[in-house]
């Protein structure tokens, strides 16, 4: 027997005679990441001590999300989220200096190549939902404007689906829009107030939450993906912080810091220079901050 190898198998040792078996392991980081998530498991294992039921419940479980992963869908990236690692991840690598934004999760909506918008331009393009006009800075941790920022923006349509969720129903690039930003930093656009939504719960991660008493929805919010030359990439929302679910998103992607005002305006010569039809409109003010790499 090698030294390695730790002798025989048994409840007290087990983590050192599993470790010990990838002493001869090729990659070191792999050889870092499985030790540890083995002795983590096991550790979860012994405090629970499972039923032979109760672990082939788990294997089933773990079987079936797999099962219903397809190019379209990917259900233990759902999983990653509800248990709070996704934003985790994001959290660890995305630290930021004092004054910069914080980011959150990519979400599983975000679309290539969408068409560079004028400033000012109306992402809605169905005309369906509460008008809403939003604008703000792109600031360096300084408070100096950054120029030629491109802001990527994205969001669901009133009734909480994205477009690419209803490909027929919703024209293409509806409530998309790419914008760069000029000398003095500052961004604005028109666009609808979005929805609160359900993430998809009718797999295994949504029965999973039922179980748990959880709900599925994440709280009404616009997505950005800002980028500039000199400076990091910020991935990150905005949200309402009225909405229903501002505090148990389902997800986990709210922070304090993205909490923006939603402002109900009615005053009829704002609502006719912007062109908007209805009887008021929403407003929204945020300022990012891009920490330089």
């Amino acid at each position: 027997m090698e030294a390695y190898e730790n002798g025989y198998f048994t409840e007290e040792n087990s983590v050192e005679v599993v470790t010990g078996r990838n002493k001869n392991a090729k990659d070191a980081r792999l050889k870092e990441v499985m030790d540890v998530v083995t002795r983590k498991l096991h550790e979860a294992v012994k405090e629970l001590e499972p039923t032979q039921e109760e672990w082939f419940q788990a294997i089933q479980f773990l079987s079936r999300t797999g099962q219903l992963c397809t190019e379209w869908r990917q259900e233990y990236i759902l999983l990653s989220d509800v248990l709070g690692v996704s934003m985790l991840v994001d959290a660890i690598n995305n630290r930021k200096p004092s004054g910069a934004s914080e980011s959150t999760v990519l979400g599983p909506f975000h679309v290539e190549d969408v068409p560079l918008s004028r400033m000012g331009d109306n992402i809605c393009r169905d005309q369906k939902g509460e008008d809403m006009l939003v604008h703000g800075r792109i600031l360096d941790t300084e408070g100096q404007p950054v120029e030629g920022a491109i802001i990527d923006v994205w969001q669901a349509n009133d009734e909480g689906f994205y477009d690419v969720q209803q490909k027929g129903i919703q024209p293409e690039f509806n409530l998309r829009g790419v914008f760069r930003t000029g000398a003095d930093g500052s961004y604005w656009f028109r666009a609808v107030k979005p929805r609160f939504y359900p993430i998809p719960d009718d797999g295994t991660v949504g029965k999973l939450l039922g179980n748990l008493g959880r709900h599925p929805f994440r709280p009404a919010h616009l997505h950005y993906m800002i980028k500039a030359d000199g400076f990091e990439p910020l991935t990150t929302h905005i949200f309402d912080p009225d909405d229903r679910y501002i505090n148990s998103d389902a997800v986990f992607g709210v922070k304090e810091s993205l909490l923006a005002e939603f402002r109900k305006v009615e005053t009829p010569a704002r609502i006719r220079e912007l062109d908007f039809t209805g009887p008021f409109f929403w407003e929204v003010e945020y300022d990012f901050v891009l920490a330089r790499t």
